[in-house]
């Protein structure tokens, strides 16, 4: 009987809840992962050491931490000394990192064509999320036309797919796959500033958002709560 080889993807990993049910729907369908985790200055930098016990947790193939210094350029809450807001906001909140998805998205891309991966998932949400632009739907079409005329691989003929299961879904939902599929969102971090123990805030929006999905979701929450 001839062994079939699984087909290899590159999961982007935060740490958080949306890229850790990504993990899972990905090694759900027999994928052989390699999780990549991008050290971008964060100020929670808690959510780095998650995304390293999810991938763990998984079985995933490999884990890996890519630095690039987004802190360098500033511009947002989450790298900045700017203060992370505890109250709903209107427009696109400043937590949104400039150019953090497509630096990710670059970075998956050249893992991929280093491993000859034939995909590339990432957790972004068109739903229940913040507003940032680089989540739509049109942002991830966008990177897929690059994807295929940027490497390589697709130079001969190999286009790497970016895969973005979560993006229609409700968190509710998220959370609904995620446990269904095992995965333990103890070992997960959203907040957006978390303390050295990786307990939440529970105050800024990523935390609001979050607990608000389990609420819907009519499961226990087991963020762990400064």
């Amino acid at each position: 009987m001839t062994e079939v080889t699984p087909v290899e993807a590159v999961v982007l990993l935060s740490g958080g809840l949306d890229s850790a049910t990504t993990l899972a729907i990905a090694r759900s369908r027999g994928l052989k992962c390699h999780t990549l985790a991008l050290d971008y200055g964060q100020r929670h930098r808690t959510e780095l050491d998650a995304a390293a016990r999810v991938s763990s947790a998984s079985g995933a193939a490999s884990h890996r931490t890519v630095s690039v210094d987004l802190r360098a350029i500033g511009g947002s809450a989450l790298t900045d000394d700017i203060d992370v807001p505890e109250a709903g906001t209107t427009g696109i909140p400043v937590t949104y990192v400039p150019a953090r998805n497509t630096v990710m998205l670059a970075v998956a891309l050249g893992l991929a064509e280093t491993l000859d991966a034939d995909e590339i998932h990432i957790g972004v949400n068109a739903v229940d999320y913040s507003g940032y632009p680089d989540c739509r739907p049109q942002f991830i079409a966008a990177f897929q036309d690059l994807a295929r005329v940027a490497t390589k691989r697709s130079a001969e003929g190999k286009s790497v797919e970016i895969i973005t299961p979560l993006i229609h879904l409700t968190k509710a939902a998220i959370i609904a796959r995620g446990t269904e599929l095992g995965v333990d969102y103890a070992l997960t971090v959203s907040c957006y500033q978390a303390d050295a123990e990786g307990r939440a805030c529970g105050r800024c929006d990523s935390c609001a958002i979050r607990r608000a999905g389990f609420a819907a979701a009519e499961l226990p929450d087991p963020t762990r709560y400064a």
